[in-house]
């Protein structure tokens, strides 16, 4: 009893003071994903012994929390990008969710095989997992609301919001390579089909559900007074209807879950126009909110902003504990952590690789010089890779690519701080030059 009881009050004591210190918290070079990681590290083996995390033991019911915590961040990314399909933007989220992320790929391959001297399957299996960027922590970079197209928040919003998927067939193609069976894998040109029916089946899955959803929701509510209110239950539905769903036909659910994200916003930009559905809700007291949700007018931008901000709730709880978690782990592995083999190809990362692959793949952007700098340094990593990391331990023997755990945990440990502590000063910097 008393264990539970100092559990609810460490848990509770640390939801008010960071409802209670947000601001304070903004105004420092920090970010919360900071506090919830010092908070799990002083929880675990190394200090007060509370949480202890297992990874070898756990690692099934970890990848089931990271994983549940992705996609509704995932989610709640593709509802923010508030844009035609046709606007330029988008390009700029393909040169940095393909070329990008693949060139920086090759080379952490390079440094993982020939610097670090691992094996082929497990120096790819690092690269890959550490390639992608975070959408669960990258709060202080995503685009302010729905509708905000200012090019470099856009870009890193989307980026995050694609390329965990994006980056699932690299895992499984080094997966392959450590001797772990996927499908299509026995073979290069049945394997590169199964790749393509991942990303096509995925695209098609999360289009049809989030079209498909919004549409009857509105319908129902706008015709018969029907499926008011609980919008957090459609939310967290379309989440786990498109993610099982494309996970039962062997697509890359994570890109199925943001697709389906942009395109309920898609369908309520259809209806509303041009004018961000913030203004077009700004006039709508409170006490008449039931009677907007049966506006054929005002219906769809009810349904997409409810939805919308009951995911960015729920995605504040999931950077909390799985932080947390996280800390935890790093608590009980933190010497591995200290050794520079684990800590240089993190460095290596940051200020080499995610530079070059972001770098090379913008030239002839959009962006200025300017944001492509910025571009190449706030790649944050954090939950995304840890869940690649608990996937890889799942399937493969510890033996096989243990070594790759303390320099994926090295990298997240550093990525908070580093990229957290810079992140909000640089671009409030750029955003003033901007004005």
């Amino acid at each position: 009893m008393v264990i539970e009881a100092m559990w609810f009050l460490i848990i509770g004591a640390l939801m008010v003071l960071m409802a209670i210190g947000r601001k304070v918290v903004e105004r420092l070079p920090m970010t919360g994903a900071m506090v919830y990681l010092v908070v799990g590290f002083l929880l675990g083996p190394a200090c007060a012994g509370l949480l202890k995390i297992d990874l070898a033991r756990d690692v099934a019911l970890l990848r089931t929390l990271t994983e549940a915590g992705l996609v509704v961040s995932l989610f709640a990314i593709g509802m923010y990008l508030r844009v035609r399909l046709s606007n330029p933007l988008w390009r700029l989220t393909l040169r940095l969710a393909g070329p990008a992320m693949l060139i920086t790929i090759a080379i952490m391959f390079g440094a993982a095989h020939w610097g670090l001297g691992l094996a082929v399957g497990p120096a790819l299996l690092l690269a890959s997992a550490l390639a992608p960027t975070d959408p669960v922590l990258a709060n202080e970079l995503r685009v302010e609301e729905a509708g905000d197209d200012e090019p470099l928040r856009f870009a890193l919003s989307s980026e995050g919001g694609l390329n965990d998927g994006a980056a699932s067939p690299m895992v499984y193609i080094a997966l392959a390579l450590c001797g772990i069976e996927s499908v299509g894998s026995s073979n290069p040109w049945t394997f590169s089909l199964a790749i393509a029916w991942g990303l096509t089946s995925a695209v098609a899955i999360g289009w049809a559900l989030g079209t498909g959803v919004v549409t009857l929701v509105t319908w129902l509510r706008t015709r018969y007074d029907h499926a008011l209110g609980l919008e957090g239950f459609l939310a967290l539905g379309l989440v786990a209807l498109a993610y099982g769903a494309t996970l039962i036909v062997d697509g890359y659910a994570f890109i199925a879950v943001f697709v389906a994200g942009v395109a309920l916003r898609r369908q309520e930009m259809k209806a509303t126009g041009e004018k961000p559905p913030s203004e077009v809700l700004g006039s709508v007291e409170r006490g008449n909110r039931e009677e907007a949700a049966k506006d054929p007018e005002l219906a769809h931008a009810y349904v997409a902003e409810n939805m919308m901000g009951f995911s960015v709730e729920i995605e504040r709880f999931i950077e909390l504990g799985l932080m947390v978690v996280i800390g935890s782990v790093v608590s009980a592995q933190w010497h591995d952590l200290l050794r520079w083999s684990s800590i240089w190809p993190a460095l290596f990362l940051f200020i080499v690789a995610r530079p070059a692959g972001s770098s090379l793949a913008l030239l002839g952007s959009s962006l200025d010089r300017h944001q492509r700098v910025l571009s190449a340094w706030l790649g944050v990593r954090g939950v995304s890779s840890f869940y690649y990391l608990l996937f890889s331990l799942e399937k493969a023997k510890s033996e096989t690519i243990g070594g790759i755990v303390p320099v994926i945990l090295s990298g997240i440990v550093l990525s908070v701080f580093l990229h957290g502590s810079t992140a909000t000063i640089l671009l409030d910097r750029y955003l003033q030059k901007r004005q």
